[in-house]
């Protein structure tokens, strides 16, 4: 999407300034910028010795939208929201005229993707689940974020909590997104449409898993599904999860609570239950780079756990069912 260039050209905001509310007459000190996009400038400032981050826009209407998005996620799910608190909204008359602005929480922490290159990709389930949590209440409210990206998700705690740093994209249900970003836009991978409903949201979702095992990212070739399950194929450590990523890939969630079922189902230890196939265990390589031409059964699997490779996998699934466990246990 296009980047306002003419507001952070015209309103640039050197560090030091203080921006004085019109209405409210807070006093925030501009510290730096953390970033601009379609909608506005975001600075980090400090006010009454706290930081906060203050966005600021030329498009008064914009502003509002995104302010009612942080309420309404303020009304669902209290203090520990998807998105950043709401501390204050206000104009600031400069020279130039009126600036919109708002102030919102400053969250800390790594993105999504830094998270889980220094914690591991053990992680990677759990902070997904929570994900799908918060977004089944923001569905139900009425919002689909739009722009979801790893850029935009900020693991904060403890204990470890996925914030938003950025609800620009959020759109109300039925109408069209406003923002996106190709990679994990489905119209991109011509696989849907650009209408804000659930099923663009976990999409999103599985193109961030996707993306958590290629960090990098890769290009847009044949498409579809057909490239995508490929990519998904290629890594074992998204094997176990192929099932849930295809079918949110391919729209067959009605609801985030859905999907974030049958990603719990994957993580189970019983009988049954279990997404971790036989032809999981198939295709992945021993450490002497030769393919196992059996399935590995359980049985087979306790037999054999001296092999490294097969330790590693299960060790990644168990660490990832009890990190779960526990958080239920202190947050749910």
């Amino acid at each position: 999407m296009m980047m306002n260039h003419t507001l952070k050209s015209q309103y640039k905001v050197i560090p030091g300034t203080v921006i004085t509310g019109k209405w409210h007459t807070q006093k925030y000190t501009i510290v730096k910028e953390l970033g601009f996009g379609a909608n506005g400038v975001v600075y980090l400032a400090k006010h009454n010795e706290s930081f906060a981050a203050l966005k600021m826009s030329d498009n008064g209407l914009s502003i509002t939208s995104e302010v009612n998005v942080l309420k309404s996620f303020a009304k669902v799910q209290g203090s520990a929201s998807l998105g950043p608190s709401l501390l204050d909204v206000d104009d600031w008359q400069t020279s130039r005229g009126l600036i919109s602005f708002y102030v919102m929480e400053y969250i800390q922490g790594p993105d999504l993707l830094s998270f889980l290159q220094q914690k591991g990709q053990a992680w990677m389930p759990v902070l997904f689940l929570q994900l799908l949590n918060d977004l089944d209440k923001l569905h139900n409210n009425g919002w689909v974020f739009g722009d979801l990206k790893p850029e935009n998700l900020i693991v904060g705690g403890p204990p470890p909590k996925i914030r938003c740093i950025d609800v620009g994209g959020t759109t109300m249900q039925g109408r069209a997104i406003k923002e996106f970003t190709e990679f994990y836009d489905r119209g991109y991978w011509g696989l849907g449409s650009r209408r804000a409903e659930s099923s663009y949201d976990l999409f999103a979702v599985a193109m961030i898993m996707i993306n958590s095992a290629y960090p990098k990212r890769f290009n847009k070739t044949t498409g579809g599904i057909t490239q995508l399950r490929g990519a998904i194929r290629e890594r074992p450590e998204l094997r176990p999860y192929e099932a849930v990523i295809v079918k949110a890939l391919q729209g067959h969630y009605t609801s985030a609570n859905q999907m974030r079922a049958e990603l719990l189902n994957c993580l189970s230890d019983h009988p049954g239950k279990s997404r971790i196939n036989a032809n999981t265990f198939k295709t992945q390589k021993t450490a002497q780079g030769q393919k196992n031409p059996h399935p590995m059964t359980r049985r087979h699997y306790r037999k054999s756990k001296k092999k490294r490779g097969w330790m590693e996998f299960f060790t990644i699934a168990m660490v990832a069912a009890v990190l779960y466990s526990l958080y239920i246990f202190l947050k749910l």
